[in-house]
């Protein structure tokens, strides 16, 4: 049964892998799922047929048969409980990779989001100034916190698993920024998710949509 997910035809995270479909191809990647891709306008993403599949008019959306989901965290969610790979086996580590995945998506990404956007929105705004000292300390203590529980760890909990897909996601959404420079321990976690062979496919395929819509230079 053929998986499509829905993407931007026109991302504008410009090829950088931080579109929220990103996740979901990783995830599909690591399961070793073959999947297709509808690409869409943003025009085309407040239309009927997209919204029928999305509500909020967003990507990724997710169709495989008769299921269609939205919201990149279920959506990996469900490949992750489907297929192996990506939850352990016993029940105890398996929900604490749930429960990690929650984390990057509930408590570590609010702040980064919400300080990307303060930048990008917000940034002529007179009080912009002394706001964005406070919404970078936000971030910085979710990274104490997380650095100061992974300590030496390769990974979150134990192997790779769903819950560290969604948190280096989340945390690659920093890169620019120079923050996590400051935290080498969650510098080198990204980096190694950024080295499986799953991500690395994952980015050149939405890359490559990025280029083709780039056209030449």
């Amino acid at each position: 049964m053929t998986i499509t997910i829905t993407a931007f035809e026109q991302s504008p995270d410009r090829g950088q892998g931080l579109a929220r479909d990103m996740p979901v191809r990783w995830a599909l990647e690591e399961a070793g799922l073959p999947y297709a891709v509808r690409l869409l306008s943003f025009a085309a993403l407040k239309q009927p047929a997209h919204l029928a599949h999305n509500p909020f008019g967003q990507i990724p959306a997710y169709e495989e048969g008769d299921l269609i989901l939205f919201e990149s965290g279920a959506i990996v969610l469900h490949i992750a409980q489907s297929r192996p790979g990506l939850l352990p086996q016993d029940a105890n580590p398996r929900a604490r990779a749930i429960m990690w995945m929650f984390a990057a998506l509930n408590t570590v990404e609010p702040p980064i989001v919400e300080h990307s956007m303060a930048m990008l929105l917000e940034s002529g705004k007179s009080w912009s100034a002394e706001r964005q000292p406070m919404l970078e300390q936000r971030i910085r203590t979710r990274l104490e916190q997380l650095s100061n529980r992974m300590g030496e760890a390769d990974w979150l909990d134990g192997a790779f698993s769903a819950g560290d897909l969604m948190m280096v996601a989340v945390l690659r959404r920093l890169h620019g920024s120079g923050i996590l420079n400051d935290y080498p321990a969650l510098s080198a976690y990204v980096a190694r998710g950024e080295a499986r062979p799953a991500f690395q496919r994952a980015f050149d395929a939405q890359r490559a949509v990025f280029l083709a819509s780039a056209g030449p230079d």
